[in-house]
């Protein structure tokens, strides 16, 4: 799990269980996309949420998952991202 920390303190992520979140005080959960299944039955990842692309279709959903956490990682975590991103 990734955590970026800004230099006003605040702690950014990808959501997981792996951490007790709370322990960095309160949280803002907010989604960074959705995962839907499509009419013939594949996957997509809209990213539209955090103003990225649809991803897909993918033949299985854990592939959409996947999918989904790189584009996050590369797109929208890193410190570089944080700056165009506000």
């Amino acid at each position: 799990m990734q955590l970026v920390i800004t230099p006003s303190g605040s702690v950014r992520c990808i959501y997981s269980e792996q951490l007790d979140l709370h322990q960095f005080g309160r949280l803002a959960i907010e989604r960074g996309s959705h995962v839907e299944p499509t009419g013939d039955g594949r996957w997509t990842a809209d990213l539209s949420p955090v103003n990225g692309p649809v991803l897909g279709p993918f033949a299985c959903r854990s592939e959409a998952l996947d999918a989904e956490v790189r584009w996050l990682e590369e797109h929208w975590l890193t410190p570089s991202t944080l700056s165009a991103a506000r």
